[in-house]
């Protein structure tokens, strides 16, 4: 039940918010009491989602590989009267052994270019207003090269790299502008793909629900973080990975 008066001035802006980590977000800061608008391609679950939130939540399709999606977003956030929040959660990848080009092609235009022309949006707008938080989802995958997803593992990478380079532009502004990079590990949602299934005692120790995540991110931003581990533990495992030999 929602109560206007315990409600937030703050707004978020969630794109791709039709499911995943991205859906757990639109409901834990609904539930914080934040104003949110939901982004994505597919307008009937982003309507679906809506009729369990506040009433004043809003919808926008929206797909990051479209040209005009730097006007729309520009556009949303006007309307907006600005953002105090903006999650990047949209993206794709695939197992691809086979080197399908195709594949790789899609990984590359959601995760690199659709990735980077949202980015660069949402950063210039808060330098223009002087203020905003940008969250970038990438993942755990951008560590260590990956046989069975190359393309995936090399796109996060370059998030993170993009992520880390706007926030020492936003650093340069003079202005309280904050980029948390949230690398995620294995999350229960469709995007986990891993080269074999998990066992029982693995699943406990590294896979988490999206609400686990999302309450894990919320918590990020209230520390305006610079980068985050879902879930923490994968800390250690990152730096495992870091140290371990390349691959081949």
């Amino acid at each position: 039940m929602h109560v206007e008066s315990q409600r937030s001035s703050q707004t978020a802006v969630i794109i791709g918010a039709s499911s995943g980590i991205g859906e757990a977000l639109a409901r834990q800061l609904d539930r914080e009491g934040w104003r949110v608008c939901l982004m994505a391609r597919r307008m009937d679950r982003l309507e679906a989602i809506r009729q369990s939130l506040a009433p004043h939540t809003i919808v926008h399709g929206v797909d990051v590989t479209h040209p005009d999606t730097p006007a729309l977003i520009e556009r949303v956030l006007v309307e907006l009267g600005g953002a105090d929040l903006v999650v990047i959660s949209a993206g794709t990848g695939h197992n691809n052994k086979e080197l399908r080009e195709d594949l790789d092609v899609d990984t590359v235009t959601v995760n690199v270019m659709g990735f980077m022309k949202v980015a660069q949006t949402v950063v210039r707008h808060f330098v223009k207003c002087g203020r905003g938080h940008l969250v970038g989802i990438s993942s755990v995958a951008a560590l260590r090269g990956n046989r069975s997803g190359a393309s995936y593992a090399a796109s996060k990478a370059f998030q993170s790299t993009y992520l880390d380079g706007l926030r020492d532009l936003a650093g340069q502004s003079g202005h309280p502008i904050v980029v948390t990079e949230v690398q995620p590990g294995f999350v229960d949602t469709a995007m986990m793909k891993p080269d074999r299934p998990l066992g029982t005692m693995a699943r406990f120790l590294l896979v988490v629900s999206p609400t686990v995540a999302a309450r894990q991110i919320v918590k990020a931003v209230r520390r305006r973080a610079k980068h985050v581990y879902v879930p923490r533990r994968y800390a250690l495992i990152a730096l495992v990975a870091k140290l371990l030999p390349r691959p081949g």
